[in-house]
């Protein structure tokens, strides 16, 4: 059962962060054998926080740090989705147990599913993935648009084109749409509850020690929630992604997130260009733009014009003859004190009275 969990949570971790976009995820378990736990449990969460719970003991949404104002017909939508998935999860964990012959002790199906939303609030591609004991034995990819499904794994293999189309038609009319209408739905609710902290953004140049060119990134820092628009661009216009290195969403040690993306240029391409950066982020009221940043210590280099050396030289060598001709001077004054004093008759010496 540890095992389970620590595969459980790592997918978790993985998938959160990976995914730039706003999504919504759901983890079910369903379990076949002697246990305390329920046969079937899942949990929503919207890319980091969770939403709700539901499982088969209890066949209802119990929420989590939020109240909805539509929960009569979110538990009518949930009883149809999670009662469908708590079937068809479990009809795959009776078929691996007896193919595999695992028929003692505890037996453990998993599902990561999860849909999202792309720009200007267009749901995007809706996953899943399945593993039987931890070994992942099917995933689904279901475009939205166009209502097509792709699948890999072990499970495909021995569908017939009834089960590919039952299981297309499933997505479609149940999943997929309800899926999407929860993320719509906190999405907004979560965005006057949800603390949010601007990012800092910075566009640096580092020269590279083994070529002649540069690496300019931009980075961004420090920022919640997680979503965040990041754009490279050159002479206004947005680098190419197969240009630009970096771009994954990473965590930081106080719950806020990073992300940098790099673009490696010449010489001659730093002089003919001009870089910048721009960042959009539910913190921020308005895009922001970020200029070249030269920072020292970091391998950037400052070319000084030879004029500017000349003048600091000619500088140096007038003031080191003031200087001397300063000490040359009081030198002299010093050696003619000296000279009046020994002039100056002896005075006698007064005997002192016996």
């Amino acid at each position: 059962m540890l095992r389970l969990l620590f595969l459980f949570c790592s997918f978790q971790t993985f998938f959160t962060v990976k995914s730039g976009t706003p999504s919504l995820w759901v983890f079910a378990t369903l379990i076949l054998g002697d246990t305390p736990f329920p046969e079937f449990s899942m949990v929503g969460m919207l890319d980091d926080l969770q939403l709700f719970y539901y499982d088969s003991d209890v066949p209802k949404l119990i929420y989590r740090q939020i109240k909805s104002e539509h929960e009569q017909e979110e538990q009518t939508d949930a009883g149809i989705v999670f009662r469908e998935m708590h079937m068809d999860m479990k009809r795959k964990a009776l078929i691996s147990k007896h193919e595999l012959n695992s028929t003692q002790g505890v037996n453990v199906q998993q599902r990561l599913a999860s849909c999202e939303l792309l720009d200007q609030d267009t749901p995007g591609p809706m996953r899943s993935w399945d593993a039987f004991n931890t070994v992942n034995d099917v995933e689904l990819n279901f475009s939205i648009q166009q209502e097509t499904l792709q699948a890999k794994g072990a499970w495909p293999d021995l569908w017939s084109h009834i089960d590919k189309e039952r299981i297309r038609l499933t997505f479609a009319n149940i999943y997929s749409p309800v899926c999407i209408k929860f993320l719509k739905r906190y999405l907004n609710m979560r965005k006057n509850e949800t603390m949010t902290v601007k990012p800092r953004v910075r566009l640096l140049q580092k020269t590279l020690p083994d070529s002649s060119g540069a690496k300019v990134t931009c980075l961004a820092t420090g920022f919640y929630p997680r979503h965040i628009n990041l754009t490279l661009l050159r002479d206004g216009q947005s680098v190419s992604d197969h240009q630009v290195t970096g771009g994954e969403l990473l965590p930081n040690g106080d719950e806020t997130y990073q992300m940098r993306k790099s673009l490696e240029v010449s010489t001659e391409e730093l002089q003919h260009h001009h870089y910048t950066c721009t960042a959009e982020h539910l913190s921020l009221d308005n895009k922001l733009d970020i200029k070249l940043e030269l920072v020292a210590g970091v391998g950037t280099r400052t070319r000084v014009p030879p004029v500017v050396v000349l003048g600091v030289a000619l500088l140096l060598c007038v003031g080191g003859v003031i200087i001397m001709c300063l000490r040359r001077r009081r030198h002299s004054s010093s050696s003619d004190e000296s000279t009046q004093e020994t002039d100056e008759p002896l005075q006698p010496l007064q005997k002192s009275a016996n």
